[in-house]
């Protein structure tokens, strides 16, 4: 089995060689048009007010989402407004003076303190020392699975055990059975207990096709397995999940791509980690079909996993697969699906 990571170095020399090249730039919008991590319509008018100073767009976004239910949103726009408010503390703090015990205020220091843990060298202390900071967005908001996504984080960074992450699981699921971001989470500590063993990936697709097949049609925790195709392929494992399962979890992702319009920003992460996967099984009309679905929505995870340039990354891989497809075109016909080996290391 080729390794993909030499394989994708080989596909992206190639691909900066031909990336101005105008026969392959059929139906995909031009570098200069893709955008990283760009906001909806929704979350950007609040980040330009945040620029200015300004938190009441941003408040009444998360109260918005918060009284509606939409788990979903809010955990995104949360995690948003704690990138941004990681460079200007001052607009988070004078949101907090304002209103101290605002819960979506808290949600957000909350995300910021964990994040800002994680990325520390001493990750396992500096998360011990914000679990307070989530039980306040928790007490503050009874209903709201966020917190709760969040102390799934903050489990797996500090090495909880099973029967601690599972009463958490228990308490993010009686908020919302289905909601996406808890279970990217759980299966996130799954990934890292796998790591941490070096044992089996099977555990994670078990999990993964469970709650998928469990999930509505149309949920985005539909590709949770191909998420969990994604851990399995970063960390090397070639043994122990059979190669049909991992296409098994593409072509459900495929599939539910499908059901979402073309450039259409809500599925775009999904997306992104479906192309990277189909490129790291040689699979190039697939993954040619999603970086066109993509259009000009690029986002940093799963890029940023190999390269501290995820837009470049994403426009190097983008080029690779569709050098591969048109050199596999006939003059009159089409490429087949590739599907010869290959990984992410």
């Amino acid at each position: 089995m080729v390794r993909t990571m030499s394989l994708l170095q080989v596909l992206i020399s190639t691909a900066r060689g031909v990336r101005h090249a105008p026969q392959l730039a059929d139906e995909l919008p031009p570098d200069h048009a893709v955008l990283l991590d760009a906001p909806d319509d929704r979350l950007a008018p609040a980040l330009v007010a945040a620029a200015l100073g300004d938190h009441e767009p941003a408040a009444k976004l998360l109260a918005t989402t918060r009284g509606a239910a939409e788990w979903e949103s809010r955990d995104r726009y949360v995690t948003r407004l704690a990138a941004f408010a990681q460079g200007r503390e001052e607009w988070l703090a004078g949101w907090l003076e304002e209103t101290p015990h605002d819960p979506d205020a808290l949600l957000v220091k909350a995300e910021v303190a964990v994040r800002r843990a994680w990325e520390s060298p001493a990750r396992a202390e500096r998360l011990r020392d914000v679990g307070p900071l989530i039980d306040a967005a928790a007490d503050a908001s009874p209903r709201d699975p966020v917190p709760w996504r969040l102390a799934l984080d903050h489990a797996r960074g500090t090495g909880a055990g099973h029967p601690a992450f599972e009463a958490l699981w228990e308490q993010a699921v009686r908020r919302a059975a289905h909601h996406h971001g808890c279970h990217v989470a759980a299966l996130k500590y799954l990934s890292a207990q796998r790591r941490g063993a070096h044992g089996s990936y099977r555990e994670c697709f078990d999990f993964a096709e469970q709650a998928a097949d469990d999930a509505r049609p149309g949920s985005l925790i539909r590709a949770l397995p191909v998420r969990a195709a994604y851990a399995q392929l970063r960390a090397g494992d070639t043994g122990s999940v059979r190669e049909d399962r991992i296409d098994a979890a593409a072509d459900q992702a495929i599939e539910l791509s499908g059901r979402y319009a073309v450039a259409d920003p809500w599925p775009a992460e999904m997306r992104n980690v479906l192309a990277y996967v189909l490129t790291g099984r040689s699979r190039w009309a697939a993954a040619l079909d999603q970086f066109r679905l993509i259009g000009p929505y690029a986002t940093s995870f799963p890029w940023s996993s190999v390269s501290d340039d995820p837009l470049g990354r994403f426009l190097d891989a983008r080029d690779g697969v569709r050098l591969e497809v048109a050199s596999a075109v006939p003059s009159r016909g089409r490429a087949g699906r590739g599907r010869f080996g290959g990984h992410y290391a």
